[in-house]
């Protein structure tokens, strides 16, 4: 079976990751599986330089094929702000929270009609340090007035889905899961592993 390392800490991540890759013949690993895990630093000015820095650098510390993402809120009234900086917005070692109220507060005043924003995830797959491709899932929606939901995680109380009437935060993880732009990244991904990979779709 092949082995794949998923290069996150973050929990939610990995049980969506896991969740979408659940019927390929894959080993899914991540940091609790090695002793000697790094920490790599987001240095890049993009989100496709994240995502391939974080890729590399665990390909290159485990040599095993590995999947790394960044993802970032784009308001179009902010100028494109938070993007690349979306998860640590607020300042260093900030909340989820923390991000969603500053953000709220930058855009205390601005019109229904100005408030889109756009949610993009960047995955990069690793196959070895010179051997990286990558995915891009995106989802329009708009910013709220105010926090709305309790599901999911980082922006989702503040994404509005116009469509659903709903954000994020106030949908089902199993929907949230079928329509975010991670889960149309992982999709991709997912389509790519089994393409390069050979891998026969469990239960076909």
């Amino acid at each position: 079976m092949n082995q794949i390392v998923l290069a996150t800490n973050n929990e939610h991540k990995i049980r969506e990751i896991s969740f979408i890759l659940r019927d390929l013949p894959l080993s899914i690993l991540s940091k609790k599986d090695f002793s000697d895990f790094p920490d790599v630093e987001e240095t890049g000015q993009t989100l496709e330089e994240n995502a391939i820095l974080k890729a590399r650098a665990i390909f290159e510390a485990t040599n095993i094929i590995s999947i790394a993402d960044d993802s970032g809120l784009e308001v179009a009234a902010l100028g494109g702000r938070p993007g690349v900086n979306s998860a640590r917005y607020a300042g260093p070692g900030c909340s989820f929270e923390d991000n969603n109220r500053k953000l709220l507060k930058e855009m205390e005043g601005v019109p229904e009609s100005q408030r889109e924003a756009l949610f993009r995830c960047v995955i990069a797959i690793s196959f070895r340090p010179d051997d990286v491709e990558l995915v891009e899932g995106r989802v329009t929606g708009k910013i709220t007035t105010e926090i709305r939901g309790l599901q999911g995680f980082g922006y989702d109380p503040v994404f509005f889905l116009p469509f659903y009437n709903k954000t994020f935060a106030e949908l089902p993880p199993e929907e949230k899961n079928r329509i975010s732009h991670r889960a149309i990244a992982i999709n991709k991904a997912r389509e790519l592993l089994i393409k390069r990979l050979n891998l026969r779709v469990q239960n076909e």
